[in-house]
């Protein structure tokens, strides 16, 4: 058997599988394009490197002020991928 057809064998077990049993099928990931997707990463990052001088010069306020934030992002996160 070649591989070609190994393959092709595959990808018919799998579309089979998908069928009968739907919740095996995911969101295709990333959902957003890909420029999209690389500015909030950078973004993210700009931020996540404020926060952490925030933490180191404002102290507990800054400690605070980033745990608010993750934590916002981490419900935002959450309910985003529910949605899908």
């Amino acid at each position: 058997m070649s591989t070609e057809d190994k393959r092709r064998e595959f990808d018919d077990i799998v579309a089979r599988l998908t069928t009968d049993y739907p919740a095996l099928t995911r969101a295709p990931w990333p959902r957003w394009p890909r420029p999209v997707l690389i500015t909030v990463l950078v973004t993210a990052g700009v931020v996540w490197g404020l926060l952490s001088v925030a933490m180191v010069a404002w102290g507990a306020r800054g400690v605070a002020l980033t745990c608010a934030i993750v934590t916002v992002a981490a419900v935002t996160a959450v309910l985003d991928a529910r949605k899908s």
